[in-house]
Parts: C-alpha cells; structure tokens; sequence
C-alpha cells in the first residue's frame, strides 16, 4: 500500500474563508486520479478530520485530474483558539494517509 502523497503530485490545503478549509488533491495522472476517487472516500475523509460526513464537500474534477475537499473550520480563522491560521497543516495529514 502506498499513502496518497506518494501517489499524488501534491497535497495542499488552505483557507477558503474564515469558516472553511479547502484540500486540493492534484493527482498529475488519470490513473491517480482514478485511484483516489476509487480509494478516499468522503466518509473516510470526515473521520480523518473528525467532522461529519455531511457537513463535507466533495469535488472530483477529471480535466484537471484533481479531487477537492472543503470543510467546516473547528474553530474560527484568527481566533485565540486557533492553531493554523492557514489552513496549510490540514495536507499533511491528508497526505499520510494509505490508499488501497
């Protein structure tokens, strides 16, 4: 088994917004991309992050062999609370993890 970002191109994550993160899984190949979509599915994405299924959103973009995620902030960009005002520390942890 390999973990997605030695799969992968790149793994990067962000802010999109004060409320919301943004991973952007950019797979370089249609055969990666066709590998993640197969072997990350969204309810294993929100256990990672430990946020529901629900509030997750997923987006699977083939011409540009990439596969998104945006989900809800724990607590709010820039407040005492948080830790990563970037969003940046969110890829790694996608990055790490085994895909089938």
């Amino acid at each position: 088994m390999a973990n997605l970002g030695e799969i992968v191109e790149k793994v990067r994550s962000k802010n999109a917004g004060p409320f919301w993160l943004t991973i952007d899984i950019f797979c370089g190949t249609a055969p990666a991309f066709a590998q993640v979509c197969e072997g990350l599915s969204t309810e294993r994405v929100a256990n990672i992050f430990a946020v529901e299924a629900k509030t997750l959103k997923r987006f699977e973009i083939p011409s540009l062999n990439v596969v998104k995620f945006s989900l809800p902030r724990p607590v709010i960009q820039g407040s005492v609370a948080d830790r990563d005002m970037h969003g940046a520390s969110w890829a790694a942890l996608l990055s790490e993890v085994e895909l089938n």
